[in-house]
């Protein structure tokens, strides 16, 4: 549910829930990947498909974040408009054209173009076969979510090198009640849930239009990027990937402020992306950082006249190997 306009508040932490999660697996039974890909297919048609709102909670980084969220599927088009319910004020809308952040404290709007969602689970024949390789899948006794029954499925990674993952979705329409991701140590990193939700609600278009229809004269309007990209080889490759991992695009990115074309290279193991950037050194460049946020890691290394950098929801093991080992072909 985060994007680059939204900013988290406040700082919780939830002890025991790695716990829970690996004792839930060990009393679950296997399920087919075939059935598993079926499930996450009507998982992510419905999230795209249905109208709905509710509140959703999210965890991550050791932080919370309360929000209410209006979608809505108009002749297949989206609109969805997610409203910050504590701290500063803040709203996001999105259509399928772009992305509006308003934080009226600022008096600022920001404008970017809108990406398109995670491929996920939209996976190809080697993705399927790369995740009946690397993980086991298990359905978990289902719970209820919002007052509303769930289907479980859980995603147990079978090495260190990517992090489990657990799907609860309501057991009649499909829809993603909630998700968390469990790292390498069975602990409980990312979380995002419902607390109540409204499925196939009657929304009309006014519910996901902006609280300020006309911008007052004293606002600021700021037009953000993430970055035009054009598919070319770079000439960069990855000498350790990780086993499952593949390549799923490769280019070169505009970055606003950056005066040449930044390299991209993107591997997925058909859960999870990885993207390596290489760029070339400037003096602010740092010979080698680490951060995590939440779930996500980043490390980025010099390379010769070269800054690596690797992000994405794995291990920092995982971003770190590959950064390592990223060389000219």
């Amino acid at each position: 549910m985060r994007n680059a306009c939204w900013v988290a508040p406040r700082a919780v932490r939830r002890a025991g829930a790695g716990s829970l999660f690996v004792t839930a697996l060990l009393a679950a039974p296997m399920v087919s990947a075939q059935d598993a890909i079926q499930w996450l297919t009507r998982v992510s048609n419905a999230a795209r498909t249905l109208n709905y709102t509710g509140t959703i909670v999210d965890q991550y980084g050791g932080r919370i974040e309360t929000s209410r969220i209006v979608h809505l599927n108009d002749n297949g088009q989206e609109w969805e408009k997610l409203t910050s319910l504590d701290g500063p004020s803040r709203e996001v809308v999105r259509n399928s054209g772009e992305v509006r952040c308003y934080f009226p404290d600022e008096k600022v709007v920001r404008v970017e173009a809108r990406t398109l969602r995670n491929v996920f689970p939209s996976l190809s024949p080697e993705q399927i076969r790369n995740l009946s390789q690397y993980y086991d899948y298990r359905r978990v006794s289902g719970e209820r979510i919002a007052g509303h029954a769930a289907e479980i499925v859980a995603f147990e990674p079978k090495d260190g090198l990517r992090y489990g993952h657990k799907f609860w979705a309501d057991a009649g329409t499909g829809l993603l009640l909630k998700a968390s991701l469990i790292s390498e140590k069975g602990e409980m990193v990312e979380q995002m849930a419902f607390t109540d939700v409204a499925v196939n609600a009657k929304i009309d278009r006014e519910m996901v239009k902006p609280s300020w229809a006309q911008l007052p004269p004293d606002w600021q309007v700021k037009q953000t990027s993430s970055g035009e990209f054009k598919s070319d080889a770079t000439g960069w490759s990855v000498g350790k990937l990780p086993p499952g991992f593949t390549k799923i695009s490769e280019g070169y990115r505009k970055w606003k402020g950056k005066p040449e074309p930044v390299a991209q290279l993107v591997f997925s193991d058909g859960l999870t992306e990885v993207s390596v950037f290489i760029e070339p050194v400037s003096p602010k460049s740092p010979t080698r950082a680490q951060l995590q946020q939440g779930g996500l890691n980043y490390y980025s290394i010099r390379n010769d006249d070269h800054l690596v950098t690797a992000l994405g929801k794995v291990p920092s093991a995982t971003v770190r190997q590959i950064a390592q080992s990223v060389a000219r072909r």
